[in-house]
């Protein structure tokens, strides 16, 4: 198989392999998709011997991000969609522990929505600065 990319186009590819990964493996610890690993080595192996240079690094023997790439910024991509995750699985498990846990349904959807958003309203406003536990 042969693709054809712009630097640009390779570059963002870089950035979509990095995070595909990161999503996969970062929790895994030794139990790691290893198919992914290789596939994201042999991807920022292709930036040996180019302007791209700077963002491979050996390690172990493999091709993997260089610590420039994993600093410049990717990982503020990575945190914001975390949080906006965070949040949205936070409002939703809320919510529905305030209704007794239903199954969402057409008939509970709206009011589901309903509550998710004045959670979200409140996220955005206090974070999790107002959530408490009763002892």
């Amino acid at each position: 198989m042969q693709i054809n990319l712009t630097s640009k186009e390779f570059r963002r590819l870089l950035d979509l392999v990095y995070i595909g990964n990161w999503v996969l493996n970062s929790i895994r610890g030794e139990d790691r998709f290893r198919d992914y690993d290789q596939v994201e080595s042999k991807l920022f192996g292709l930036c040996q011997n180019t302007p791209m240079q700077a963002l491979v690094e050996r390690w172990e023997g493999e091709d993997v991000p260089s610590k420039a790439f994993a600093e410049g910024g990717i990982h503020e991509a990575i945190a914001c969609y975390e949080d906006a995750v965070f949040y949205e699985i936070l409002a939703e498990e809320l919510s529905r522990r305030d209704m007794e846990y239903p199954q969402i349904s057409e008939e509970n959807y709206d009011e589901i929505v309903s509550r998710m958003s004045r959670y979200m309203e409140e996220f955005q406003c206090s974070g999790v600065d107002k959530l408490y536990l009763d002892d």
